[in-house]
């Protein structure tokens, strides 16, 4: 383990690529060193997605403390910031009942922020991000990327072709500021850390991977995402909405709206997971040095490292 500075509160914080076993690592962990845990993943933080972001079911939430779950309706608006500032006061009242902060999720943008904080830069422009959409839908993402490359080519280098969200996102920030959004990322790579952060990685080969996601596919449809999705769409929620363009709940809306069979929305629930969890892994790589384990194997050295950290 590094040196961490002592003025910063300490978290613990599990990473990895979905379907790892992360959750129960952090839940084991929690339960045997006092801890509680705080979620970071920017879908559970919605009410009435459950099945399909594998939630932590009740019986789990009463074994152990979660923070962070099930925080507003699925058209509420929630960013990296709102995160950070929810997790901020978790995390503080956590250490005040004399407890251990463990964060646990995939959501890099909001593993980064907590620890680094945010990039100063513009905001919103909705009309931009229209055209840009249109754009992509007419042509494809590739044009959009390569409008990208002549103004920043090392944000386009860096951003997944697949990503238009961060592709649009890099061209808004150039439009408005006159500057590339390479040159913040530099700037904020000075940022002083806001926590003393111990990552722990859960390592899975990849093969076993992906049959644990195609696993956990098959338990989400056999638990009722069909239904889960269908209860929402109900309720008056669009398809178009964020959560529910979110991997697992746009293969069923497009199921359920009679695109596609229930064998197709299988297929491409179980293809699409896969390329989120390479894309998760190509993200660990970019952060810093990540103790990664195997889980369950070798839990009492993790525990260990753990209660080492937290001393």
């Amino acid at each position: 383990m590094t040196t961490m500075p002592e003025h910063l509160s300490r978290i613990l914080m599990i990473l990895g690529p979905t379907a790892s076993g992360k959750s129960a690592l952090a839940m084991e962990l929690a339960e045997k060193c006092g801890g509680e845990l705080v979620n970071a993943d920017s879908l559970q933080v919605y009410r009435g997605l459950d099945i399909g972001t594998a939630k932590p079911t009740m019986a789990m939430r009463e074994r152990v403390p979660h923070h962070l779950i099930d925080l507003i309706p699925p058209d509420a608006p929630f960013t990296a910031a709102e995160f950070c500032r929810c997790a901020d006061l978790a995390i503080a009242d956590i250490w005040a009942r004399g407890r251990r902060p463990i964060v646990v999720g995939g959501t890099g943008l909001y593993l980064r922020a907590l620890v680094h904080g945010l990039i100063d830069s513009p905001g919103e422009n909705m009309a931009l991000r229209a055209e840009l959409t249109q754009l992509a839908a007419r042509e494809g993402n590739e044009v959009v990327l390569e409008r990208l490359r002549l103004v920043d080519p090392l944000a386009a280098a860096r951003i997944h072709p697949n990503n238009l969200v961060r592709i649009i996102r890099a061209l808004e920030v150039y439009q408005q500021s006159g500057r590339p959004l390479s040159s913040y990322w530099a700037e904020h790579g000075f940022m002083p850390q806001r926590y003393a952060c111990l990552k722990i990685g859960v390592h899975v080969e990849r093969a076993e991977l992906y049959a644990r996601i195609e696993a956990r596919v098959d338990a989400m449809l056999a638990a009722g995402l069909a239904d889960e999705v269908s209860q929402l769409l109900a309720s008056g929620y669009s398809a178009s909405l964020k959560p529910l363009r979110a991997i697992g709940y746009k293969e069923i809306c497009a199921h359920l709206a009679g695109k596609i069979s229930l064998a197709e929305a299988r297929a491409l629930i179980i293809r699409n997971t896969r390329l989120y969890a390479k894309r998760q892994l190509t993200w660990c790589q970019q952060e810093e040095p990540i103790n990664w384990v195997e889980y369950p194997q070798n839990f009492v050295s993790i525990q260990h490292i753990a209660i080492q950290f937290f001393a």
